[in-house]
């Protein structure tokens, strides 16, 4: 059995972030259920290196991720594998919200309301990064299915109560988390609530 590292319950619509060192494992926990995790991944030495939703899905045959995805860099490296999932499946076309996107979607009279894009920034700027810096995300336990003619919905959540999903890190990773504020689509049952991030000592693959 894996050693355990640290345990942090992530309050809703707020950030998280953690160093996984290679081989660590990080288990996602939907606590409330029908929680959308947004979420980033830099190389932890070299964080011109960051997730590729292109490379990530160029090298598998489905637009979801689930068990034995393959979480890459902009350069094709593996950085983190999905080892398990409780779910089934996860996005990472939809994007991040932002008070922008916020605005065009859903009015201006959203503009005022907090976002994944500023929850990243906050975290960004822990590491000396910025806006910049800012990568395509994936969105765990977000339900964006995919019509025949390649257009997106954001509908209601596959996810329940404690369902999972954990990650093994293929180098160390500089992981970041946005635990979603929205509350203009179903992604969250227009709710947001608690995720825990779950840390644990592993074997590199």
């Amino acid at each position: 059995m894996s050693t355990f590292v640290s345990r942090t319950t992530v309050a809703p619509r707020a950030p998280w972030s953690a160093v996984l060192e290679r081989g660590q494992l990080l288990t996602i926990v939907d606590l409330d259920g029908n929680q959308a995790v947004d979420f980033l991944a830099y190389d932890a030495h070299e964080t011109s290196r960051a997730y590729s939703a292109q490379a990530t899905l160029q090298e598998q045959d489905s637009v979801f991720l689930t068990t034995g995805s393959v979480l890459r860099d902009n350069e094709g490296t593996p950085l983190l594998s999905v080892v398990e999932d409780e779910v089934g499946r996860h996005d990472t076309l939809g994007g991040a919200c932002s008070k922008e996107s916020n605005t065009l979607r859903y009015g201006h009279h959203t503009y005022g309301q907090h976002a994944c894009a500023e929850n990243f920034l906050r975290e960004l700027s822990r590491y000396g990064m910025g806006k910049r810096d800012h990568v395509p995300n994936v969105n765990w336990f977000m339900n964006v299915p995919v019509d025949p003619d390649g257009a997106l919905g954001i509908v209601d959540g596959i996810s329940a109560p404690g369902l999972s999903v954990s990650l093994r890190a293929e180098k160390d990773t500089l992981v970041l988390v946005s635990n979603c504020p929205q509350i203009n689509n179903p992604c969250n049952g227009f709710d947001p609530s608690r995720a825990e991030m779950v840390v644990r000592a592993g074997v590199p693959a």
